[in-house]
């Protein structure tokens, strides 16, 4: 499988763990988060509203990107599959519970990922440190 014309391995991305979404092969990978865990940890940045005599949820800042109705999350999250993910629109937080969503991994070839790093977790600092010697006269 050879890597889309529009972007070649030479443009890979100097933290790709940060990002959101790969599309370097036709695998396609999303970064994903589950909203029902943000209840579960008290997150101080889930917001909730009434409308329409629903209550619904989201997230201040806007790692998803959609409002959910509590009732139904709750609903969900009673049956063994749970609510599930939703996809990350802005880089997850240190307490979310984050994924990666892997969309077509039949077509992955045999070398595997060709961007592996995109499926670490976003830290704070790179995931790897380069250190080099300088020998003084020889």
């Amino acid at each position: 499988m050879q890597p889309s014309p529009a972007l070649a391995v030479s443009e890979l991305p100097l933290h790709p763990q940060d990002e959101l979404e790969c599309r370097r092969c036709d695998v396609h990978c999303d970064k994903v988060v589950y909203p029902a865990a943000c209840l579960e940890r008290a997150c101080p940045f889930v917001y909730s509203f009434e409308e329409h005599g629903h209550t619904y949820i989201g997230c201040m800042q806007k790692v998803f990107g959609v409002e959910i109705d509590a009732e139904r999350l709750r609903a969900a999250e009673r049956r063994r599959a749970g609510f599930g993910a939703v996809r990350a629109v802005r880089p997850p937080l240190p307490m979310c519970r984050v994924e990666v969503d892997t969309c077509y991994a039949n077509q992955a070839d045999e070398l595997g990922c060709v961007n592996p790093e995109f499926h670490e977790l976003p830290r704070s600092r790179p995931s790897f440190r380069v250190f080099a010697q300088v020998r003084r006269g020889a």
